[in-house]
């Protein structure tokens, strides 16, 4: 029985199941992110920042320099989760997204640590620690150059 158990924790151990879970680590991370990100500019537009954003950054948040604090969270929503899906400097956007996380949970939602920033702090940094994995274009340059 424990040779079974032995086996079957090799099986699920491996590169190809680590590889399967990191590609889902990043689209879920990315996605949560993208979402975000769509909801900051104006509706057709690919990133141009809505009064709206401007207005929570100001009112809701409490940023300073509401119009440049929203435009660099708008770019960095974008830009950020595409590397992290694609897996290209994986670690690199998940760090940027942790950064973005944390000052959302210090100085915007403080009580949303428990609901949902734990989450994205355990997701980023499964990918800070591990990269993109197999199915990552870290991956692919790496083979390639390394």
């Amino acid at each position: 029985m424990m040779h079974m158990i032995k086996k079957l924790i090799a099986i699920v151990s491996g590169a190809v199941p680590e590889a399967i879970a990191l590609l889902f680590t990043r689209v879920a991370l990315a996605g949560i992110f993208w979402r975000s990100a769509r909801t900051k500019v104006e509706d057709g537009s690919w990133l141009q920042m809505s009064d709206t954003t401007v207005f929570l950054f100001k009112e809701e948040y409490g940023m300073p320099y509401p119009e440049i604090t929203g435009l660099i969270a708008t770019y960095a929503e974008h830009f950020l989760p595409l590397l992290v899906v694609f897996g290209l400097f994986t670690r690199v956007g998940a760090a940027g997204l942790l950064a973005m996380t944390l000052v959302i949970q210090l100085f915007v939602y403080p009580e949303a640590w428990w609901q949902t920033h734990i989450i994205w702090v355990a997701l980023t940094g499964i990918l800070i620690v591990r990269g993109g994995g197999m199915f990552s274009l870290d991956r692919m340059i790496g083979h390639k150059f390394g």
